[in-house]
């Protein structure tokens, strides 16, 4: 899986930046269509919100979702619920793209969220890249961005890895 040498230095930037690296190497196994992606969510709160998956590159997923009525909350703003409903849809499906869905499927342990900007209308787009690929859990980083690319939300997810 991942050999990672020992080091002098058990705590420092330089440990740090070697496991980022090695985990940011890590490729989907799976590698769907952007419109297998989006058949996904059919019948699904993803399609009730209006959102899409846009992109998916070797480990990294993005998709957009309108900033409307469907994902207002009472005072006109994007919902923070609907911010992580965002989030942990792209986690999830990225979760999944990493494991054999023979052998495992996974689940969402925990999940946070710092809303950072509002917003009343438009799109949004989140991006989610991995910050810890294990062999029981996983650990996603997404980003939810305006059309102008000012950070709306940052959303961390945590994945439990199970065996079927």
């Amino acid at each position: 899986m991942f050999k990672i040498e020992s080091e002098s230095v058990i705590f420092g930037s330089k440990l740090q930046n070697r496991i980022s690296a090695i985990t940011m190497d890590r490729k989907f196994l799976q590698k769907p269509s952007v419109e297998e992606l989006n058949k996904l969510g059919k019948n699904t709160i993803s399609e009730v919100l209006g959102m899409s998956f846009t992109n998916i590159g070797d480990n990294y997923l993005v998709a957009k979702m309108p900033v409307d009525k469907r994902t207002h909350q009472p005072y006109g703003l994007l919902h923070g619920g609907a911010s992580v409903v965002l989030a942990e849809t792209l986690g999830s499906v990225a979760a999944m793209l990493m494991v054999d869905p023979e052998k495992f499927y996974c689940v969402g342990l925990d999940i946070n969220a710092n809303h950072i900007r509002g917003i009343k209308e438009g799109w949004v787009y989140g991006k989610t890249t991995p910050v810890h690929i294990g062999r029981t859990t996983q650990v996603w980083h997404i980003e939810i961005k305006n059309e102008r690319e000012q950070l709306i939300c940052v959303s961390r997810i945590t994945m439990a890895v199970v065996k079927k």
